[in-house]
């Protein structure tokens, strides 16, 4: 028995945000102070940094929930399964649905629940429940789905990475320019197929490193002290990515048995270009080998950081052959590898 990924499916909104419609934003420093340099020059040094151009915002009358349900609706068409045969649905998120110009979370109930009230599952042996894990959420979720399965208390499980972070973000802060919307969903399930999940890494790093990102006050402060937004220390974060994610990434390929020269595809989650260039550099240096032309996919420039969603609307963009220069075949070996708020970090090495 195997365990593959046999559907997957993708929701990425329509409302495109570009670079310069933050022109006209007031941005502000952590300590009120005004930011001496034009706005201008404040996003093209994001850009420089992040690679961002434009992202992805939901509309105003959908939620995460709706974004996962509409991934979920194509990914179970693409698997072509009976929804009444899922055991398990698997939801990460971070945030559950935030209502347009509000920012209460709302997790009542689970966006899992409300996924399978949308996909109209009778089942009430289809399980579904949430994660909280941060951006590496919907690894961790096809990880736990892997267990559920070799366990046998599950034959197919669907898992779905959905966020609207749009909604979280402090809009006097420079980093709100990264985080954008959309959702990704999986069905994962036994097969006699070759091939499937061949090993898994994870971590939690929350000794010195939990609170790396957190909920914090708004820049401006003259704004309400009880509201939060979503903070994060940019510069700590990418030294413990460099740090970690590439030994987790060699950990898992070493347990899998494949050689790093047959590795055709590593799919890393988009939280920043530069980061990710980084990660994949030190994860070869670790085989002393060099790096192969376009290993590594981006969607981070158009898509902008949907934490969660990243991973698998990638793995579906490539799939479909939706990205330039990428594409799968059966048998290939990739790599999914994520890091985020937790501190965690998890790695999947995957034969097509």
């Amino acid at each position: 028995m195997n365990i593959k990924i046999t559907g997957t499916g993708s929701y990425i909104p329509d409302d495109i945000e570009k670079n310069e419609s933050f022109h006209d934003r007031e941005f502000l420093n952590s300590d009120g102070s005004s930011i001496n340099d034009p706005n201008e020059i404040i996003v093209e040094k994001f850009k420089s940094i992040t690679g961002i151009i434009e992202r992805r915002y939901a509309k105003p009358h959908l939620n995460a929930s709706d974004l996962a349900f509409f991934a979920s609706e194509k990914a179970i068409e693409d698997a072509k399964i009976d929804p009444e045969t899922i055991d398990y649905i698997i939801v990460a998120h971070n945030f559950g649905d935030v209502k347009h110009n509000t920012i209460q979370s709302d997790m009542l109930p689970s966006l899992a629940s409300r996924v399978k009230h949308s996909l109209r599952i009778k089942n009430p042996k289809c399980i579904a429940y949430d994660i909280l894990f941060g951006c590496p959420g919907w690894i961790e979720g096809v990880i736990q789905a892997k267990a559920f399965i070799q366990s046998g208390l599950a034959k197919r499980c669907l898992v779905i990475g959905s966020e609207t972070l749009s909604r979280v973000v402090d809009k006097h802060d420079r980093d709100s320019m990264i985080f954008s919307d959309g959702a990704g969903a999986t069905i994962i399930e036994a097969t006699d197929e070759e091939g499937g999940i061949l090993a898994h890494e994870s971590g939690s790093f929350t000794y010195d490193e939990a609170y790396y990102l957190f909920f914090g006050n708004s820049n401006n402060q003259e704004l309400c002290r009880d509201t939060r937004y979503i903070k994060m220390d940019g510069r700590k974060i990418y030294e413990f990515a460099l740090n970690n994610v590439p030994k987790a990434m060699k950990t898992c390929l070493d347990n899998s048995g494949v050689d790093i020269k047959d590795v055709k595809k590593i799919l890393i989650h988009q939280a920043n270009e530069k980061m990710d260039e980084a990660i994949l550099k030190r994860f070869y240096r670790l085989y002393r080998t060099e790096i192969p032309e376009y290993v590594m996919p981006m969607s981070i420039q158009k898509l902008g950081n949907s934490s969660v969603a990243t991973v698998p609307t990638l793995f579906d963009l490539v799939k479909n052959n939706k990205l330039d220069n990428h594409h799968l075949n059966k048998g290939d070996v990739i790599i999914f590898a994520s890091v985020g708020a937790g501190m965690h970090i998890n790695a999947i090495v995957y034969k097509c």
